[in-house]
């Protein structure tokens, strides 16, 4: 049998491809194992890019639902706790578009852009906590610090006074003290809080009826002191 006939034979798959670890003899047949080669390539590289892709989709999920949880709980912080009005928290047009077209490039660019989101709430949360710290006391809390020890020596000026006075004289003694102590107090605690946080112009929220009452209440403590020991004597 010729050569010919032996190829005619084997479907015209040269005899030497069957062999393996041979290369194919140049013609259709080595044409077609070099396509295949080709398109196998690109058949395994496209199955790579789409898994690739499918795990960088299913990062960026993750990532999205991360930043959502982080942002909540800041926007209600900033509004309750810093009273930053809900407009100054929403977008505006130019950064809804910069945003866009920062994830224009896919899902790649898409999960870039909420880890640098998520970077920029760890940053937010660092400062908020600073603040925080560093945050001044209310006017209440500020001025209860000083009303409260001129209340508190007005008590004890009023206990001494009570137990130092002659006994015919202590309606006397508590119609002064009760009419001019508490007076004094508030206007030393008035003095007191325009001296330490006022200056510069900058007006003072001295809270006058938090100060009438926490300068009033040793009056009312000592006539109920007075009033208690007058009545189990």
């Amino acid at each position: 049998m010729t050569d010919q006939q032996e190829q005619e034979t084997t479907g015209g798959i040269p005899a030497q491809a069957a062999q393996q670890g041979t290369p194919a003899a140049p013609g259709p047949w080595a044409d077609y194992l070099a396509a295949a080669q080709r398109l196998d390539a690109v058949r395994r590289a496209a199955s790579a890019a789409a898994s690739e892709q499918q795990a960088t989709v299913t990062a960026a999920h993750k990532e999205f639902a991360d930043v959502r949880a982080r942002l909540a709980p800041q926007h209600a912080r900033l509004v309750r706790d810093f009273g930053v009005p809900e407009m100054e928290l929403t977008p505006r047009p130019a950064e809804l578009e910069s945003a866009s077209l920062a994830m224009a490039g896919g899902p790649t660019a898409v999960l870039a852009a909420l880890q640098q989101a998520r970077r920029t709430a760890d940053a937010a949360d660092a400062t908020l906590l600073d603040t925080s710290k560093a945050a001044p006391l209310r006017p209440w809390a500020r001025n209860l610090l000083i009303y409260g020890p001129f209340a508190a020596a007005v008590l004890i000026v009023q206990i001494v006074l009570y137990l130092v006075a002659p006994q015919g004289s202590v309606p006397t003694y508590a119609l002064l003290c009760g009419l001019s102590m508490p007076v004094l107090a508030f206007g030393l605690g008035w003095v007191t809080i325009g001296f330490v946080y006022g200056g510069g112009g900058v007006k003072v929220d001295r809270t006058p009826i938090l100060g009438a009452v926490i300068c009033l209440t040793p009056v009312l403590l000592t006539c109920m002191g007075v009033g208690l020991l007058a009545f189990f004597r």
